[in-house]
């Protein structure tokens, strides 16, 4: 068997032929292949965590600079193989039609089938079990946003696409609906060229943000950023912020949905990622209604899920606020009034005292 001390005997650039076609077989859309090189990146990186815009994502700055450094998450990290899947859903609702449903529940598009993360991970174990079954042992871990990983600088650098000024990853060919995962490993394999940025002088994502959360090309403030203040904050969420979110319960696409780019955007073959529970176009009080365990029956196996049904209601509450003051909705925020929970109790509050003043 060979290894990789010894990996001169073995045809690296078909191996990295063969990767990309084992990956495309397993369902990846593309499959790339980069160094180890994200010096430029870690000095971004230590800058926005200087600034205090990760917000409370406490982990963020706990790993620092582990993120850049691939070889302190798995020591002898020669190469990092990268690939996509696509993730939009077919048949779902249209997305701006809901928004534009005050009454309805807006939940980012790639949260509305099951959890990705076992999916991707399980693909890449695949694909790594079938390195080794071509070039031997070899050293390797498989990450799928779940560890310090730079994924869209380490994705771009693989040529799978470029950085948007949004700051999530763009491809010509399928937009930005797509997952992303890595295999760590130290097989010195071929590397592919980074792509060239085709943003060019639009800002569409910037204008259409609807917290103004991107206060520059390629920078994020997540303390403003709709995704992070419905799935990352634990507590309350700003109350000057609220009015902002809208119906947007879990997550927000807007940046993706306005993207030049994403008419190119392709719908999975992923039957995991397929719409469960008519989350794509469903009414916000009929989902404040789910009592914790309907929360936990119906969302087991779900993105949504890790938030739990606090947060959850707490999400809701904000976009009962928001929804036209019909006796519906206001009957279904009085059903929480009393919640045991003072963060719900908070946002409910906050929601029927919005609407006796649109009322009055």
């Amino acid at each position: 068997m060979n290894s990789p001390e010894n990996s001169a005997d073995i045809d690296l650039h078909r191996l990295a032929a063969q990767i990309k076609a084992w990956g495309r077989e397993l369902g990846f859309q593309a499959v790339g292949i980069s160094d180890v090189a994200l010096g430029a990146a870690e000095t971004g990186l230590a800058q926005w965590l200087a600034a205090g815009l990760h917000g409370e994502m406490d982990y963020m700055a706990k790993h620092g600079t582990k993120r850049a450094r691939p070889a302190e998450l798995l020591p002898g990290t020669r190469r990092i193989i990268s690939v996509r899947m696509d993730y939009r859903p077919p048949a779902a609702r249209d997305s701006q039609a809901v928004l534009e449903d005050g009454s309805k529940a807006y939940l980012a598009r790639y949260a509305l089938g099951r959890d990705y993360h076992k999916v991707l991970r399980s693909r890449l174990q695949q694909l790594a079990d079938r390195i080794a079954a071509e070039a031997g042992p070899f050293s390797y871990r498989v990450f799928t946003d779940s560890a310090p990983v730079m994924e869209v600088e380490v994705a771009q650098l693989a040529g799978l696409g470029w950085r948007g000024k949004h700051t999530l990853l763009l491809s010509r060919e399928h937009g930005s609906w797509f997952f992303l995962g890595e295999i760590y490993t130290d097989l010195p394999l071929p590397l592919d060229l980074p792509l060239e940025d085709h943003c060019g002088t639009c800002h569409s994502c910037i204008d259409i943000c609807p917290t103004q959360a991107i206060i520059a090309p390629y920078r994020l403030d997540a303390r403003r950023c709709i995704s992070y203040l419905t799935i990352e904050l634990k507590g309350a969420i700003p109350e000057e912020l609220r009015p902002l979110i809208g119906n947007r319960v879990y997550g927000c696409d807007d940046c993706q949905l306005v993207c030049p780019w994403n008419r190119f955007a392709q719908t999975t073959k992923e039957t995991d990622f397929h719409v469960r529970h008519g989350l794509d176009d469903v009414d916000l009080a009929t989902l404040f209604a789910w009592s914790e365990a309907e929360f936990h029956d119906k969302l087991a196996g779900s993105a949504i899920h890790r938030i739990g049904h606090e947060r959850w209601l707490r999400n809701l509450a904000v976009g009962l606020g928001n929804a036209p003051a019909t006796p519906e909705v206001i009957a279904a925020l009085r059903t929480r009034a009393d919640h045991p929970s003072l963060l719900v109790r908070e946002h409910v509050a906050w929601a029927l005292a919005r609407h006796l003043q649109k009322t009055s």
